[in-house]
């Protein structure tokens, strides 16, 4: 009987377990037009672009060198190389990470946080984290602070997008 109860309960927990994960995974992964498993996530990202983009991790203040980018284009999400974000919209901040006061429009998601301060931000095209969004930016555009990780993104110039 002990040997009945236990094998009921373990088959139990394993269907179940099993038919909500993936009914859950599915519409995850059906929502976005880029979709990879983790595995093939982890093969293409480095560990650190892995970790912020598909891990929800956030990069060390000041160790971007996209904080120093001022010249004219675009910033594309290293994942997807959607472009998510305009020179135009970066303002220096003093927080240390690259901040925009609005994105390029349709193109990330905001997902509410249970911390009432800030929303986290991912891409519309494939899901990955890129930072946050606070209401603390310049009060004569937006009033919103989109602080994002500088390793979520990749930068085109402008001049080099004439050049092609």
């Amino acid at each position: 009987m002990k040997y009945l109860l236990i094998t009921v309960l373990i088959v139990s927990f394993y269907s179940c377990h099993t038919e909500a994960q993936e009914e859950h995974k599915s519409s995850e992964i059906s929502e976005f037009e880029v979709t990879k498993s983790e595995a093939e996530w982890k093969k293409e990202l480095t560990t650190a672009e892995y970790q912020i983009l598909r891990k929800s991790g956030t990069e060390l203040s000041n160790s971007s060198p996209l904080n120093n980018i001022h010249e004219p284009g675009t910033f594309v999400c290293t994942a997807c190389e959607n472009p998510v974000y305009k020179t135009l919209n970066k303002f220096e901040s003093g927080t240390g990470w690259p901040s925009f006061d609005q994105p390029i429009q349709g193109h990330i998601k905001l997902i509410k946080s249970n911390n009432l301060n800030y929303q986290e931000v991912i891409c519309a095209k494939c899901g990955s984290h890129l930072g946050h969004v606070f209401n603390d930016g310049p009060r004569d555009t937006t009033g919103k602070r989109h602080c994002i990780n500088g390793v979520a993104l990749n930068f085109i110039s402008d001049k080099k997008k004439l050049e092609k």
